[in-house]
């Protein structure tokens, strides 16, 4: 009943996580055969054993340079994860799923059962193998918001099974293995931090992948890829403050902080995308704002390669990765000169123009001015408009130019898709400059000044709501967890028979659950039956009472008879472990806004909601208390497969690849 998606399905992507899985498996051999050699070397003192050893030493080494550029290629693999329709959108970075070797709970649970809480382990079974088919299904979730629900509800379940069965004094026997998603290389470590992680890194992997199959060419597709973006990061940050010390490269602060980078350079992009998808109005406001929001995305991919570059990042990301940012560093930088260029060459300042506030949008565009020029003296002389709008789109030439040289150095074939786009926002720049260019003219060498970023819409962390799902403890039959965890120790459970005398039992309840013996007469039958001051009441003859609270054990215990009925108590035992061997992974607690789970954590001294029970003359008595205008648009370039452009269509997508529309008031 915990469904993940069917394993053997043969999607694309499960083909690639099969295939990550199965590298994970041949990376661990040659490891092993790795550091058998290694060990060999050592030991030998022999020549020509020494020569055998470092030949098998090369050749292994060689077999791990294959594997890990196996795997970087599966990290590579971009157009799996785009949406099924996406022809006309530069595609997006989603990242793989961790891999985890199966993992079996049963034994030593069931041990752990039997040995801490005196219980017998098989009839927790059921118990055992729901949490295993959970932890299972999440190998393979689902690309939307059930998959990530389903990671939640095993993230949420984990704090519930550390506090049953993970004792900070003794070691449990379970061994979580987790392969790093960048070199393969598998973590194991024993207590739940390192599954605690590598889980979240999966929620925050999902969201990047339901981020990339949006459809992006509606504004809803558009909106739910930004809110994914953004939850990918902020799931990504929560776990990069709450596990800071994870032994696994992938999840290394480093490189967490550069794919949270890069999760919001994603949003921000969709969200110049969701800006330019109505088309942009052939004016100037309009222009200049498209281009300082242009500028903005670049700047900010400019930011995420250069994070990609530092080390010891930049040995294991994915050459892809790392070219894409430059790519689009640069390609939507040429945009923004673009759309400055088409401000200052298409409009000239009418006499109905608002005069100061084209000085001052234009002011807002330029860090400097080149040459001493004043904003107004571009808008007013029409040779100084005319030299820098020129200047700009030599400047988006290059750029462009640039955005394809790069492009054309990476080798990867599956990205035909971007090569249109970028050759068709050339090919557009290219055209505006032959438009504007004078035969008579001297060739003007003039640098085009940088263009202030700003947008109206910044990309922001969002921390998903779904962290915190609420669940039932799959292991509430061995009682209140406040009680009955691991790190607390009890006696084994004691028999007492209880026989009331003048309907007294000699001692009070008190306490949520389980009840606890209060004022107890020392001299009463159950004392020197072997009753305590302080034992919890865990069963009243065969019903089991750990949920229940003071006024149904009283209900149980009010028609005891002459002969009296046995109830069965255990007794805390002083707790003094020695201080919890150091993890390597977790750091404190999970801070209180991000608690996965409410649990009512009641002491007994901070709520004393302790029911007293009195010599009363009867047992009876107990218990019974309680919009665009018809302006001109343009639009972003696309990789339009559609052929020919309908007459009728009012607004063209241009330049498509196939299509070109000359109409001088569309871009």
């Amino acid at each position: 009943h915990f469904n993940g998606c069917n394993p053997f399905a043969q999607t694309g992507r499960s083909k690639l996580q099969n295939k990550r899985a199965s590298l994970n498996q041949q990376i661990i051999k040659q490891m092993r055969m790795r550091a058998g050699a290694e060990n060999l070397l050592k030991a030998t003192s022999n020549n020509k054993v020494k020569e055998m050893v470092l030949l098998e030493l090369s050749y292994v080494n060689s077999n791990l340079q294959l594997l890990m550029g196996q795997l970087e290629g599966l990290n590579s693999s971009v157009e799996v994860y785009q949406n099924a329709h996406e022809t006309a959108n530069i595609p997006l970075i989603a990242l793989g799923l961790k891999e985890t070797k199966d993992m079996d709970f049963s034994t030593p649970f069931k041990d752990f059962i039997l040995e801490h809480y005196s219980e017998d382990g098989s009839n927790f079974e059921d118990e055992i193998s729901d949490l295993m088919d959970l932890r299972q299904a999440c190998r393979t979730p689902s690309r939307n918001e059930a998959g990530v629900e389903l990671l939640a509800k095993y993230f949420s379940h984990l704090p519930l099974i550390e506090s049953r069965f993970f004792s900070p004094t003794r070691q449990t026997g379970i061994f979580f293995t987790w392969y790093d998603s960048f070199t393969g290389v598998p973590v194991c470590q024993q207590n739940l931090s390192l599954e605690k992680a590598s889980i979240l890194f999966n929620m925050g992997a999902l969201y990047s992948q339901i981020g990339t199959r949006c459809d992006r060419q509606t504004i809803v597709g558009l909106e739910e890829a930004i809110s994914a973006f953004q939850k990918a990061a902020g799931t990504l940050n929560h776990l990069k403050e709450t596990f800071t010390h994870t032994p696994s490269y992938d999840m290394s602060p480093a490189m967490l902080s550069m794919l949270i980078r890069m999760m919001l350079a994603q949003a921000q992009e969709c969200l110049f995308e969701k800006t330019a998808l109505p088309g942009i109005r052939n004016q100037f406001y309009s222009l200049l704002k498209m281009a300082q929001e242009a500028a903005k995305v670049s700047e900010i991919y400019d930011q995420v390669h250069q994070s990609m570059i530092q080390t010891p990042i930049k040995d294991n990301v994915p050459l892809l990765w790392s070219t894409m940012a430059q790519i689009k560093t640069n390609h939507y930088r040429s945009m923004a000169h673009f759309f400055v260029a088409s401000a200052l060459l298409d409009h000239q300042l009418g006499p109905s123009d608002d005069e100061d506030q084209q000085e001052k949008t234009l002011s807002q565009v330029y860090d400097r001015i080149p040459d001493g020029r004043s904003p107004l003296d571009i808008l007013k002389k029409k040779d100084e408009r005319d030299r820098i709008g020129k200047a700009h789109i030599r400047k988006a030439i290059l750029g462009h130019e640039e955005a394809l040289r790069i492009y054309s150095l990476c080798h990867n074939n599956q990205m035909d898709v971007l090569e249109e786009i970028l050759k068709a926002s050339h090919q557009r720049s290219l055209h505006k400059y032959s438009e504007n260019e004078n035969e008579d003219e001297f060739t003007d060498y003039m640098e085009a000044p940088d263009i202030i970023s700003k947008t109206e819409h910044k990309a922001e962390m969002e921390v998903p709501a779904t962290t915190k799902v609420k669940v039932t403890d799959f292991f509430q039959r061995l009682g209140p967890l406040a009680v009955f965890s691991a790190k607390q120790r009890w006696t084994a459970p004691r028999t007492i028979r209880l026989r009331p005398e003048d309907r007294d039992l000699g001692f009070t309840l008190k306490g949520e659950t389980p009840v606890q013996v209060v004022s107890l007469d020392p001299l009463c039958p159950a004392a020197a039956d072997g009753l305590k001051e302080g034992d919890y009441i865990v069963a009243v003859g065969d019903t089991d009472c750990k949920w229940m609270g003071v006024s149904e054990v009283m209900r149980l215990l009010k028609d005891v008879n002459e002969e009296g009925i046995d109830i069965q108590v255990v007794s805390m035992m002083e707790s003094n472990p020695p201080m919890p061997t150091k993890s390597a992974t977790f750091c404190g607690n999970l801070p209180k806004t991000y608690s996965m789970i409410c649990l009512a954590h009641d002491d007994d001294d901070n709520n004393p909601k302790a029911r007293k029970v009195t010599k009363k003359p009867s047992f009876l008595s107990w218990g019974l208390k309680n919009k665009l205008k018809s302006v001109s648009t343009l639009s972003l370039p696309t990789a339009d497969h559609s052929g020919a452009l309908p007459w009728n269509k009012p607004c063209p997508t241009f330049p498509s690849s196939s299509s070109y529309n000359n109409d001088s008031a569309l871009y």
